[in-house]
C-alpha cells in the first residue's frame, strides 16, 4: 500500500508541475503597439513599466524595403552603427520577431539616419 500512495504522489506533483509551468508562459510584445516600428514613436516610452521577461518575444512590425529591425549590442547601440551588411539587410522584410534574452538587450534600425533619429530600443528582461 506504500508504493501505491508514492506513485500516486508523484503522479499529482508531476502534475502539478505541468500545470504550473504552463501558467508561466512567455508574453509576445508588438514593438509601438499599433503604430509598429518607424520614426514617429518614442521607444523609451512604449517600453517604460512593461514587465519583460527572459524567453518573451518581441516583434517589429515596419514597411519592408523602408525599415528593419537588428539586435545589437551596447557600442552599436550607442553608435547607431551596423557592423555588417548582413545583419542590416537580414531583418528587412516587414516583420522581425526576437525571443529576449535575461539582460539587456537593444535593438536599432539599420537604415542609415533613422537609429539616430530615434530608431532604437533597449529592453531590460528580468
Amino acid at each position: 500500500m506504500g508504493r501505491g500512495m508514492c506513485s500516486a504522489s508523484l503522479v499529482a506533483l508531476g502534475f502539478a508541475l505541468l500545470v504550473c509551468s504552463a501558467m508561466v508562459s512567455a508574453e509576445t510584445y508588438v514593438v509601438g503597439d499599433s503604430k509598429g516600428w518607424g520614426l514617429s514613436v518614442s521607444y523609451d516610452s512604449w517600453s517604460n513599466g512593461k514587465p519583460f521577461a527572459a524567453g518573451d518575444t518581441i516583434v517589429f512590425n515596419f514597411l519592408a524595403g523602408v525599415h528593419n529591425a537588428v539586435a545589437v549590442g551596447a557600442s552599436e547601440y550607442q553608435s547607431c552603427k551596423v557592423r555588417s551588411a548582413a545583419d542590416s539587410a537580414a531583418m528587412a522584410s516587414g516583420t522581425a520577431k526576437f525571443d529576449l534574452k535575461k539582460g539587456v538587450n537593444y535593438f536599432i534600425c539599420g537604415v542609415p539616419g533613422h537609429c539616430a533619429a530615434g530608431m532604437k530600443l533597449r529592453v531590460v528582461a528580468n
